[in-house]
């Protein structure tokens, strides 16, 4: 469990004004002095991660953040940071303080919430501090709000309680490939090993796919291209050939057209964002202006090599195969810029490090913005001129 990436974890991120008991909340919640507690306003600065289980939901990631109300310079950039988090949030805890309610705020962040589809539960904090008419009376203006205090650990377990089973109504994240292939069905993993697989061990993708086949009753079957030929003659009536997608010209060439051939990228576009929206933006590419700007924006951080798939190999096949002028710009991790506007497009990974929530609202991001938006295995199977082909097992969705 201390081991799941935060991708796969639910995350709870804890919102309100500076002093409503957030942090008090969390620590009572995990056990731990997971967050410095200060009657002193702004005492949580940067967001305040805390991974655990909660039974039966499974593992979680709570992320105490600042108070939406800070204030000065460095409460500004505080606030930006906290609204950050709201992007990847799967569930939002909003926590109001009893005797200062601050209900600007909490309809603005709600607000915010209701238009990125983020289920959301409102803890009024600090009953303890006062009588019974109060309660009663923020009881009629919050008939769905959850009454504690934070000191109180009978309350604590029965927000735990309510929690999980709000959570537990939420949508799950839809299988990778169990709905694309039969029970009993049978893919091939191509899974090349060059300067950028790590030593001993799979990327998260491959894992995650993996993972998914046992889920679903799917045989899987890793290899590396180089023995990818020897295995499709000893496997006869393969289903689906998955790929690395900067392997794609050279997989594509070896697997028989009768056989359906995608990448990891692609199925991780369907999986964690909006395949039909990504596709679109592919048509981007035959009419950029002259200069073009391009974002190409990559969930994970690591060391850059010459067959890196974002910063090396995409930029060369585009300045090869486009005749326009390019400026592009590349960014790594949970870094996302607030402007999109002066892009003419972005080309995004697969988002495997990113959960489900923070990639489609990145996704909606662009669409806010008009900016049009792919992914990466969609350019590299463009570029190489297999894109009908690689998404061919996804023909109902786009």
């Amino acid at each position: 469990m201390n081991k799941t990436p935060d991708a796969n974890r639910i995350n709870i991120g804890i919102y309100g004004k500076r002093n409503a008991g957030k942090s008090q909340l969390l620590n009572a919640i995990t056990g731990q002095e997971v967050s410095v507690v200060s009657p002193v306003p702004g005492t949580t600065t940067d967001p305040v991660k805390k991974a655990m289980e909660i039974v039966p939901l499974g593992p979680v990631l709570f992320i105490d953040t600042a108070g939406l109300d800070d204030c000065g310079e460095l409460g500004r950039l505080r606030v930006v940071k906290t609204q950050q988090i709201i992007h990847r949030t799967d569930f939002a805890v909003y926590v109001m303080d009893i005797n200062d309610p601050g209900e600007d705020e909490y309809q603005k962040t709600t607000e915010r919430f209701k238009q990125l589809k983020i289920s959301y539960l409102t803890v009024i904090n600090k009953t303890d501090t006062v009588a019974e008419e109060k309660i009663a009376e923020m009881k009629e203006k919050y008939p769905d709000g959850v009454f504690i205090s934070a000191v109180n650990q009978d309350d604590i377990h029965k927000f735990q309680g309510i929690l999980a089973g709000r959570i537990k109504g939420c949508s799950e994240d839809p299988p990778i490939v169990g709905d694309l292939i039969p029970y009993n069905g049978k893919v091939i993993l191509v899974v090349p090993i060059d300067a950028e697989a790590p030593k001993g061990r799979l990327i998260l993708p491959q894992v995650q796919v993996i993972r998914d086949c046992l889920d679903y009753g799917i045989k899987s079957y890793v290899v590396r291209d180089t023995e990818l030929s020897s295995a499709l003659q000893e496997l006869p009536e393969i289903d689906l050939v998955i790929t690395d997608s900067q392997a794609f010209k050279k997989v594509a060439r070896i697997v028989p057209e009768t056989v359906k051939l995608t990448s990891f990228s692609i199925l991780f576009a369907r999986h964690k964002g909006d395949l039909k929206l990504l596709a679109e933006g592919i048509k981007t590419l035959d009419r950029l202006p002259n200069p073009a700007r391009i974002l190409i924006a990559e969930s994970c951080t690591h060391n850059v090599s010459c067959e890196d798939i974002g910063r090396v190999k995409i930029p060369g096949l585009l300045r090869k195969k486009l005749r326009n002028k390019l400026e592009i710009k590349v960014v790594g991790g949970k870094d996302f810029p607030a402007d999109l506007k002066e892009y003419d497009l972005v080309i995004h990974c697969g988002g495997c490090m990113l959960n489900r929530k923070a990639m489609r609202n990145r996704l909606f991001f662009c669409r806010e913005n008009n900016v049009p938006v792919t992914n990466y295995g969609m350019v590299l199977a463009y570029l190489n001129g297999i894109f009908a082909r690689a998404t061919e097992i996804f023909i109902k969705i786009i």
